[in-house]
């Protein structure tokens, strides 16, 4: 397969870009600066782009199979996400690329509960609050957009860290999941190894899903 990956030099998506090389595809790494190329994976094309605009979206996409976002705005600039999303969408409107989208567990619901959301629930972080209010903006945005992109939206677990990768994970839909003991997390890799799941053989089409152990 052919895919591009914007956000390619962050935690989440040089794992990505790692796993979607292990498998042997071609993948096109996206970065909005130079500067950072050293910082991804080798065997990946790198590239120059703003995943907000679309003329740079449907440049970097053209002629790839699935078009791949893993970016996070900077703390202070969580109101980018949309406009990231909003242009992805965009530019790959009437492409026939699909999009993958690495989002939030703040919009997943809590089990046990009567549809209180994680980002609602008791002690959740007030500092992790305005980029889980983004995500939400993130999802909602797919959720609205008309323009007939076949996406799929990827919510972590409550935990996502650097870690081992087994290959092994849970898949749900729209409740957080947790485990035996109520944790719910997941290891980037292992994220990395559902997306890339999902990319080559697609399950879920302009919907969410999740994952955990």
């Amino acid at each position: 397969m052919r895919i591009t990956v914007f956000g390619a030099a962050g935690n989440v998506g040089r794992r990505v870009v790692t796993e979607a090389l292990t498998r042997g595809h071609e993948v096109t790494a996206v970065v909005r600066d130079s500067a950072r190329f050293g910082e991804l994976p080798a065997g990946a094309t790198a590239r120059t782009g703003d995943a907000s605009d679309p003329a740079d979206v449907a440049r970097l996409g053209a002629g790839q199979d699935v078009v791949i976002t893993a970016t996070r705005p900077a703390p202070g600039s969580e109101h980018q996400l949309l406009a990231v999303t909003e242009g992805l969408l965009a530019g790959l409107s009437g492409t026939g690329v699909r999009l993958l989208l690495v989002g939030g567990a703040g919009s997943l619901t809590l089990p046990g509960t009567d549809g209180t959301t994680v980002v609602d629930g008791p002690g959740f972080p007030a500092d992790w609050r305005p980029i889980a209010l983004a995500c939400n903006d993130q999802l909602a945005a797919c959720r609205a957009a008309e323009h007939g992109v076949d996406w799929a939206y990827l919510s972590p677990p409550a935990i996502l860290e650097p870690g081992e990768r087994t290959g092994r994970y849970r898949l749900g839909k729209d409740e957080l999941l947790v485990d035996a003991e109520g944790n719910s997390a997941i290891s980037m890799e292992d994220l990395s190894v559902a997306l890339l799941d999902e990319a080559e053989k697609p399950v879920h089409h302009r919907t969410r899903f999740t994952v955990g152990y």
